[in-house]
């Protein structure tokens, strides 16, 4: 069956880049076949061969880094300066996992806890699953999609990826240069669509395995597609970001404000509900406005800008229309955003009523909200207010206030004086509740994408 082509568009803009084809179930079909042939002849391949070729696929990219930027750059529109970021982190996250790959093993059971087990010798190994399907996002296009496919090939299978459209020409393009480096072909393969190609994949019996990072909802319908299989998912969120009275005000709000503005807000884990102890509330909005206004909005291809174009127009559009919500229903600006195209200027509310859709859903772009509480208590009641808990952050100089919020603040991962988008690859990056299952990060990944084996022997 053929299906339309998807345009792919410059957001800063508005002119076509390419059409992508959605290969949908024939697609699919020959990919997964290769990558299973693939996975024939090196599922058996040695520690050191998957070092190494991971380690020359970190080479590869770091020897294209610009190049990936500028395609970063001009498909998604992710300011320049933040796109070479993101390649430099998708470097280091790939030598990480050649780095750790030699501390992946089982372990030896004490089978003689049991009476049965005396003369009985037990051990785990860990194997790969086969081909595993990884199902990328656009607004990190290098980072997101290295964060599954070096973790797959570490722990030993082939994969094939489907990105957003935005993603798909940076994920060809990573293809290529790591079949350059000497990468077999079908360990590492793309296919180009949207959701008619992204169901085909996850539901073709041969995929063994998946990993996805998106939306909920879209989680959500890829999981009852993909039926009884390895599913690790990272969804949604709508994190909170809390400033305890007692806690570096003018720090908090610059750390903040960059969490929840820069690429145009466009990360799971940008700031969005920002509770504020109503005694610092004054002195905590004056500077959050402030660190906002000192971002700058620009161009994708100007390096000191902070925030460009978001991935499309209607993208953006939509953002306006979830604060539109929010005024409807009494909410007032202390820093109005102002649309221009595809671009979004920084947005601040309060007074919102806790109906709008801006407390309850994922804005996904550069707004946030800011609401006072008058305890502990409080704060923790409206930080769990959420269907979502992917990683939130809490700010104060209180050791028992912070440890407080460690026990009962509902997230997969919580900081501590830095803000919910601060993240490093070697801890356990996933959520809770409706934000998703499962763990990333180095070590992490790699565990998801393996199965344990136990081998018993009687003496």
């Amino acid at each position: 069956m053929t299906y339309p082509a998807i345009d792919l568009i410059n957001p800063q803009d508005g002119s076509l880049i390419t059409k992508l084809p959605e290969q949908g179930e024939a697609g699919v079909a020959a990919a997964v076949a290769v990558a299973e042939a693939c996975f024939t002849v090196q599922r058996k391949a040695p520690v050191h061969q998957r070092v190494a070729w991971l380690k020359a696929a970190a080479i590869a990219l770091q020897g294209a880094a610009e190049e990936f930027a500028q395609i970063i750059r001009e498909d998604v529109g992710k300011p320049i300066r933040i796109a070479r970021g993101e390649v430099k982190r998708g470097v280091e996250f790939i030598e990480a996992c050649a780095a750790f790959l030699p501390q992946i093993s089982g372990e030896v059971l004490a089978l003689d806890a049991s009476a049965m087990g005396a003369g009985h010798f037990g051990f785990t190994r860990h194997i790969p699953y086969g081909v595993v399907a990884g199902i990328t996002p656009f607004n990190a296009p290098i980072n997101l999609l290295v964060q599954k496919v070096a973790p797959a090939i570490a722990a030993g299978n082939a994969i094939v990826v489907k990105p957003a459209p935005a993603g798909t020409r940076t994920a060809q393009r990573l293809a290529e240069v790591f079949r350059a480096a000497g990468w077999p072909e079908g360990l590492f393969s793309v296919v180009t669509g949207d959701r008619i190609t992204a169901t085909a994949l996850v539901s073709h019996p041969g995929v063994r395995a998946v990993s996805f990072t998106g939306s909920t909802s879209g989680g959500e319908a890829l999981a009852r597609a993909a039926g009884a299989k390895k599913f690790v998912a990272e969804l949604g969120s709508n994190a909170a970001n809390i400033v305890l009275a007692d806690a570096d005000v003018v720090d908090a709000a610059k750390k903040i404000a960059g969490a929840g503005f820069e690429a145009s807000g466009q990360q799971c884990i940008s700031a969005q509900r920002v509770l504020v102890a109503r005694a610092v509330l004054p002195a905590f909005l004056d500077a959050f406005v402030a660190a906002a206004k000192a971002l700058k909005v620009g161009r994708a291809d100007d390096a000191a800008s902070d925030l460009g174009p978001m991935v499309t127009e209607a993208a953006a559009r939509r953002v306006m229309t979830l604060c539109e919500d929010a005024i409807a229903r009494g909410a007032r600006y202390a820093l109005e955003p102002k649309r221009d195209g595809a671009t979004v200027s920084p947005g601040i509310l309060v007074d919102l009523p806790f109906q709008a859709r801006l407390w309850c859903e994922e804005v996904f772009g550069p707004v946030a909200v800011v609401v006072p509480f008058d305890d502990v208590e409080e704060a923790l009641k409206l930080a769990n207010d959420s269907d979502f808990g992917l990683q939130g952050a809490v700010f104060t100089r209180d050791l028992a206030a912070a440890f407080r919020f460690a026990e009962d603040f509902d997230v997969g991962a919580l900081w501590v004086n830095q803000a919910s988008r601060f993240r490093l690859d070697m801890y356990p990056f996933g959520g809770v509740k409706q934000s998703g299952v499962g763990r990333e990060g180095v070590r992490y990944a790699i565990e998801e994408l393996c199965q344990i084996k136990f081998i018993g022997i009687k003496a």
